[in-house]
């Protein structure tokens, strides 16, 4: 709903705004909760599938459980204590998911993952409230809402498309092209998001309220986003790469023949995924300078443009509809890099200049790499494990030969954090 952003960048925030985000945040997941239980057999009957009603009306309690973690969580990222957040994560993600694994071995099948679902969300939230970081009390501002709702407002509409268009691929596969290749491109994109959209999520949530405590000074806002797009798209880059060019022999190691169909689709969305920190990035910088409104607007436009797109490449079968997001995610990257020349003068040459090197080198081993999967007659596991390691010493020496500047920022931080555990 935007209320956590909005607590983390406040710098003045008081008990009756903690207080006031609690209650509303949870008033909000009762709603939603109500139009997603009643939507269900609408769902069902798109699908042609009433088994979703009962899934779906079970899963969604996840939205009302959620709903108790938000002043604890934006506490804790206001301390920038994430070493906290992560002693209730990881215990709650093991835990859910041996629960799961459990389900799905004595054949409970998709009510497995549900389950895991709902555990997790509700240990975190548990463990969270036992650290007592906080206590509600019966406070409530109206005062206190229309200044958190003017800015939280945005992001919730801005979050409720996203989630409608992030979901519009999937849904048109499965309603108009057959199950096997929703599947195929369901998968894909699961183990894309694990990665790319997984990792990028952990470097915001860290450094979204650190650079919002320089939301007041704009040199230091820029140098400090700067660093971030360096070491960000030095890291993500090689990965989305790399992913791409060993999909085969990664999905012959670790699963069976029958999955193989899906690699064309991971290589493209790997493709189109390499621009989404970059573009990500640039959003939070909308939001740490207060700007939800842009993001909302900003998103509206790319939802356009990128619906434009989709008409078009549907027509060209799932490549077609996979090759326009590689488009979509390049022609999205103009706007969303405009208002950061606007609000903290960082132009596109200068962000280009921070990350287009990596980009190449990253692109370059790749290929390099793909070659020698696709020419050269390994077994699989030898093709994965050593291109792989040969592929990242490639990357590491031509960012060493070439000077990167993101290398050396990114030995520089290493060096300095292993300083501080001696």
């Amino acid at each position: 709903s935007g209320f956590k952003e909005a607590l983390i960048r406040m710098k003045d925030a008081t008990e009756v705004d903690f207080n006031t985000a609690f209650y509303t945040n949870i008033v909000v997941g009762l709603i939603s909760y109500a139009l997603l239980f009643a939507a269900a057999p609408l769902i069902a009957d798109f699908y042609e599938e009433p088994r979703l009603i009962d899934l779906i009306q079970v899963a969604g309690l996840v939205i009302i459980i959620n709903s108790f973690q938000l002043v604890q969580s934006a506490t804790l990222s206001r301390d920038l204590n994430f070493k906290v957040q992560m002693k209730a994560s990881l215990p709650a993600a093991i835990i859910s998911g041996l629960i799961a694994v459990a389900m799905a071995y004595t054949g409970y099948g998709v009510w497995a993952l549900i389950t895991q679902i709902l555990i997790s969300a509700l240990l975190l939230t548990l463990f969270l409230w036992a650290m007592k970081l906080w206590r509600p009390k019966w406070i409530f501002s109206y005062n206190s809402l229309k200044k958190m709702f003017g800015f939280s407002s945005y992001l919730l509409l801005a979050g409720i498309s996203n989630i409608i268009f992030i979901n519009m691929y999937v849904i048109v596969i499965a309603k108009y092209f057959s199950a096997t290749i929703a599947g195929y491109y369901f998968f894909a994109d699961k183990i894309k998001d694990l990665v790319v959209t997984q990792l990028t999520a952990s470097i915001q949530t860290v450094t979204y309220p650190a650079l919002s405590k320089l939301q007041d000074d704009p040199a230091r806002l820029k140098y400090g986003y700067r660093k971030v797009i360096a070491v960000t798209t030095f890291l993500l880059f090689p990965v989305m790469a790399l992913l791409a060019a060993l999909a085969e022999p990664l999905f012959r190691v670790f699963l069976t023949e029958q999955w193989t169909s899906a690699v064309i689709y991971l290589q493209l969305m790997s493709i189109a995924a390499i621009m989404y920190p970059v573009n990500a990035i640039n959003l939070n910088i909308l939001k740490v300078t207060g700007r939800s409104d842009l993001v909302l607007y900003l998103g509206f436009f790319k939802k356009f443009m990128m619906l434009l797109i989709f008409l078009i490449s549907f027509k060209f079968g799932i490549i077609g509809i996979l090759i326009g997001q590689i488009i979509a995610s390049i022609l999205t990257y103009i706007p969303n890099s405009y208002f950061s020349v606007k609000l903290i003068n960082y132009p596109v040459k200068e962000q280009l200049a921070d990350f287009v090197p990596e980009l190449l080198l990253s692109v370059l081993v790749a290929s390099f790499t793909y070659a020698l999967v696709t020419f050269i007659v390994l077994p699989d596991i030898i093709k994965l494990f050593g291109f792989g390691v040969m592929s990242v010493i490639l990357y590491l020496a031509g960012a060493h030969f070439l000077k990167l500047n993101a290398y050396i920022l990114v030995r520089q931080i290493l060096s300095e954090r292993l300083k501080k555990k001696r």
